[in-house]
Order: structure tokens, then sequence, then C-alpha cells
């Protein structure tokens, strides 16, 4: 008798002695009613009265499945995301919600589509951390209430159509080739006003360009792999050949 006495008082010890980590923490009911969180280490509690639910406190790492999204354009696309939040406050996350990982994940969903639907796709494409911070301030709002403190969301992968994707490409590419045009045009512009610039200075002053001239002259002697052929005026032989006709 005195063994089963023993027996029930150590099931009932071993029963009451709860150990939750660093990372968790015990949340406690009374007959229904909420207590505290407990934890980290190791306490007690009443058994049968009392109920204990644990609670991560670890970053949550969750993936947004693929939404299909209408953008602000009109152009169909494919959307998912990654959102990373922890627990902050463990008594609210199991009193205001039934599920705070499905419920996180649902509003995630939901953000998603709406952020990315009132966003035209160069947007989309272009400016991802604008886009991400939106997200997260949304998201972070929306959980605020459940304890859970949403500290970053990602935009993963945007897929769109492959007609799309060729339109994208051509638009590109025009985009490249109007640059470079503009490029082009800039420089024989500077060139025109260099130019211009020269001749005014050689008409001011007529011996530079044959300075110029000899110059060159000059620089090709040295090179010695040319043959330079210097016009001579028809002036020059007008003495001699009427000396030749008298």
């Amino acid at each position: 008798m005195m063994f089963a006495v023993i027996l029930v008082v150590v099931v009932i010890l071993i029963s009451a002695v709860r150990i939750v980590p660093e990372y968790e923490r015990g949340v406690i009911f009374r007959l229904g009613r909420l207590v505290e969180a407990k934890g980290p280490g190791l306490f007690f509690i009443i058994p049968v009265i009392d109920k204990m639910v644990k609670v991560s406190l670890r970053t949550v790492v969750l993936d947004v499945p693929v939404q299909e999204v209408i953008t602000k354009d009109n152009v169909p696309a494919s959307v998912n995301a990654v959102c990373y939040f922890r627990v902050m406050d463990p008594s609210k996350a199991i009193v205001e919600v039934q599920n705070f990982v499905m419920a996180t994940s649902q509003v995630a969903q939901t953000t998603l589509r709406s952020v990315v639907g009132e966003a035209e796709l160069d947007e989309v494409l272009s400016e991802r951390e604008k886009l991400n911070s939106k997200l997260q301030t949304i998201i972070d709002k929306a959980t605020d209430p459940w304890g859970i403190k949403v500290s970053m969301v990602e935009v993963k992968d945007v897929q769109i159509p492959k007609s799309m994707q060729r339109a994208i490409a051509a638009q590109a590419e025009a985009e490249r080739d109007r640059r470079a045009k503009i490029i082009n045009a800039e420089g024989e512009f500077q060139a025109s006003e260099k130019i211009a610039a020269a001749a005014e200075i050689i008409d001011r002053n007529p011996v530079g360009i044959q300075l110029r001239f000899l110059r060159t002259l000059s620089e090709k002697a040295r090179e010695g792999n040319a043959t330079i052929i210097l016009p001579v005026p028809i002036e020059l032989f007008k003495s001699f050949l009427n000396k030749k006709g008298e």
C-alpha cells in the first residue's frame, strides 16, 4: 500500500515538473484561464489543473506560395516571396489567434497580391526594395495584435508571360540604341564645336595652317615609309616658260 502511495506521489511530481529551453516559453492556463508565460528553465505546474502550451521564440522562415496577380498596367504575373517573423509575446500568439503561423501565411499571401496589384510591372521588376519594405510594413502591422514581429519580407521571383518577356527585351534593346545614338550625336556636336573654333583661329591667323601643314610633313618624313607628293603652284613655272618662248 505504501509503495502504491509513493508511486502516485512520484508520478504527480514528475507530471508537475516542466523544463523549457532558452528558445521557448511555456504559456500556462489554469482551469482554462491564462496565467502567464514561463521559462526558460525548470518550473512546476499543478497537475490536472494547469495546462502548458509551448511557443518557440526563434525566427520562422515562411515561404509565401506563388500568387497569380494582375499588375496595375494589366500584365499577368506569378509572384512568390519569403517572410521572416518571430513571436514577441507568447501569450498573445496563443490566445489572440488559433494558429499564428497559418494566420501570418494568409496575411502575407493577401498582402502580396494587393501590393503587387497596385504597382506597375516596371516597379515590381526594378524597385524591389521599395516593394519589400511596403510588404513588411503592412504584414507587421496586421500581425502585431498577435504578438508577432515581422522583420523582413523578400519577393523571390516574378514570372511573366513569354510574349511579355520578348516585348521587354525589345524595349530594352531600343532603349540601348537610343542612348547610343544620343552619345554619338553628342560626340559629333562636340567635335563640330572644336572644328568651328579651330576654323575661327585659322581665319584670324592664316599662317597657322601653314605651320600645321609643315608639322604634318615633318611627322610623315620621320616615319620613312611614305611617299610625299607636294603640289607646286603653276605660277612658279610661268617665268621659265616665258623665257623659253622668247
